[in-house]
């Protein structure tokens, strides 16, 4: 098909490399703008910018598409259909009607559950037993178009928000090239009205532990939360941050070292399995506390 392709972050370039792969025509790749970043606060090229050039594909990165200008610039590609995939703006009725099949957006929940802007992290962090991936046809409202197909998958008792990440990137790859494929077999259907939850943005003030908490919600605070923003705590006055963990029996005061790297909590305890120091390299706990004289507890 002659197609759009929508995206910005890491999470889009998988697909992105499917669609191309497949042989479909994407003329033209819409992302976010560059924007400064790392010490010397350079602009970078997003990561779906940085592939699309490798692809040797056009590339527009307009800071909105509210104007008249940028309206006529998407229409005037004549594409039959647009794939968005976490773009990062919103998208105006005019942008939504151009292509011939309009919009569809590959969204990483099970909707309406977690419509919005975090939906891995917030399924890791409320104990969803599964997930997944739905292709979706867009409307004006926030994810809550007509759903053309639903793809499931279980989360993984010790699985982070990296490995789903990108677990469901995958899917979504796959799950965009079945549907385009088989598109006018295809019946789009509403969402029920139950059921719907929002996934907003993470805060970085939820990522502070609070160790009287039981092990099992601050077990899904840390594997929610892996790689970015990352839970933390803080030895001897160190912010590290904790990056894998599972629960284990153990009983002692919140915060309390039982074994490097064990900890007690509100019930039962956390092992931690990585980790990452102030200022250095993510690795695994026993490389990373090597050498350590470790206090008696974590704050």
């Amino acid at each position: 098909m002659r197609l759009i392709f929508m995206g910005t972050p890491d999470f889009s370039v998988p697909i992105l490399d499917a669609l191309h792969s497949a042989g479909h025509e994407i003329v033209a790749v819409y992302c976010q703008p560059p924007r400064p970043s790392g010490r010397g606060k350079k602009e970078r090229p997003t990561p779906v910018h940085s592939r699309a050039l490798a692809l040797g594909l056009t590339v527009c990165h307009p800071t909105s598409l509210k104007s008249p200008e940028e309206q006529a610039t998407f229409a005037a590609h004549d594409a039959e259909i647009a794939v968005v995939v976490a773009y990062g703006l919103i998208l105006p009725q005019a942008i939504l009607d151009a292509p011939l099949h309009g919009c569809l957006n590959i969204h990483a929940s099970l909707l309406p559950r977690w419509r919005g802007a975090a939906p891995i992290h917030r399924a890791i962090m409320a104990g969803d037993a599964q997930t997944g991936v739905c292709i979706m046809q867009m409307e004006a409202g926030l994810d809550t178009g007509p759903v053309l197909s639903r793809h499931v998958t279980d989360i993984g008792p010790n699985e982070t928000t990296g490995a789903l990440h990108d677990r469901l990137s995958t899917m979504g790859a796959t799950a965009i090239i079945q549907d385009l494929a088989d598109l006018s077999n295809l019946t789009a259907t509403p969402q029920p009205q139950d059921g719907v939850t929002y996934a907003q943005k993470v805060d970085k003030a939820e990522a502070r532990i609070d160790w009287n908490q039981p092990a099992s919600d601050i077990d899904r605070q840390i594997r929610g939360l892996a790689p970015f923003p990352g839970a933390w705590c803080e030895l001897d006055g160190e912010r590290l941050k904790l990056l894998g963990s599972v629960v284990v029996p153990g009983i002692g005061r919140p915060g309390q070292i039982l074994a490097p790297l064990t900890v007690a909590c509100g019930r039962d305890a956390i092992s931690v399995s990585r980790l990452q120091r102030s200022g250095k390299q993510a690795m695994d706990t026993i490389d990373a506390l090597r050498g350590i004289s470790l206090p008696d507890e974590l704050t």
